[in-house]
């Protein structure tokens, strides 16, 4: 097994997000400014799968999308060497091109993808993608700002 590059912990010091909201369980790969590579294991006792669909349980897209966001705000974070804390958030400030390609279900493990494509007047254009078993069940262009909050 290969050493995690951020474990829950580290992910927890860096990420405001907390259960059920946190959707990255692990980093195993990052190139400072360049990718990140995090894992998102899908468990039954994900609180949305009692309504989303209790007959067969699928991950909703828009959470798929959250948690690229958040694996591309951790890239965002491990390069820029900012440490955040409660004052410090990446927002989203756009979506393009999302796509869905396969259902996510219990028991998955969802690989989530994130490369900085541009990075201009503090806005950031990562390109993304979450598989499971090679196979690309979401993709998308997201945009993001870091921004302090009081």
């Amino acid at each position: 097994m290969t050493t995690p590059v951020l474990d829950i912990h580290k992910i927890l010091k860096k990420l405001p997000h907390r259960y059920p909201f946190l959707l990255v369980d692990r980093v195993i790969e990052f190139e400072k400014n360049v990718r990140i590579k995090a894992l998102k294991n899908v468990t039954i006792n994900e609180p949305f799968f009692g309504g989303h669909f209790p007959a067969r349980p699928v991950m909703p897209g828009v959470l798929m999308l959250e948690a690229l966001a958040q694996t591309a705000a951790l890239l965002s974070f491990e390069s820029s060497g900012v440490e955040p804390g409660e004052d410090t958030v990446v927002y989203f400030v756009g979506i393009d091109g999302a796509r869905f390609k396969r259902p996510v279900e219990p028991g998955d493990q969802l690989v989530l993808e994130a490369s900085l494509d541009r990075a201009k007047g503090g806005i950031y254009k990562y390109k993304t993608r979450a598989t499971v078993d090679g196979e690309t069940a979401c993709e998308a262009e997201l945009m993001c700002t870091m921004r302090k909050v009081t």
